[in-house]
């Protein structure tokens, strides 16, 4: 398996994964409606002698009050059921972080299991000030620096890209 750049060949095997692992097809629809409508942009794809068994993305989102903060939001992330527990998802999730910090990102956001995403390195949000601007629970809502002291002083509403309000 490898990890590789979604690139446009992808796109119908990254709906149909994204249909598969999640119940309905709100995150498939928010990848389809992001896709080329921000920068930067990751989406990475973990590909099994041609099979698409992973997808991550990662968009910028907007700290309120802080117009130069540069902050990325994690989402989403789907593995075919069939390849869950085996690596794929921390494969998609550390190259993600190293491209997000590549393009310029100086900490990433998530909304995700609190078992899992602190492995990573990440915190709940509230350590620093950061709100989601959607309802959330605490121990869920999580950031990574990823650039050092780049949340100092800089709490705030974290805004998603539009397409985020459909799911």
């Amino acid at each position: 398996m490898r990890i590789r750049n979604e690139v446009p060949a992808d796109e119908a095997a990254v709906r149909e994964l994204n249909l598969a692992a999640f119940e309905g097809p709100g995150e498939a629809a928010l990848v389809d409606a992001l896709r080329g409508k921000t920068f930067p942009y990751v989406s990475l794809v973990a590909d099994d002698k041609g099979l698409i068994v992973g997808h991550i993305l990662f968009t910028p989102v907007h700290l309120s009050g802080h117009p130069r903060a540069r902050l990325m939001a994690l989402a989403p992330m789907a593995v075919l059921p069939g390849y869950q527990r085996s690596g794929v998802g921390t494969a998609l999730v550390e190259e993600g972080l190293r491209q997000a910090r590549a393009a310029g990102a100086g900490a990433v956001v998530v909304l995700g299991h609190p078992g899992y995403y602190p492995r990573f390195g990440f915190v709940p949000a509230s350590r620093h000030g950061i709100r989601s601007e959607y309802e959330v629970p605490d121990e869920a809502w999580m950031v990574l620096e990823l650039q050092p002291g780049h949340l100092d002083g800089l709490g705030g509403m974290v805004h998603y890209h539009a397409a985020f309000a459909a799911l």
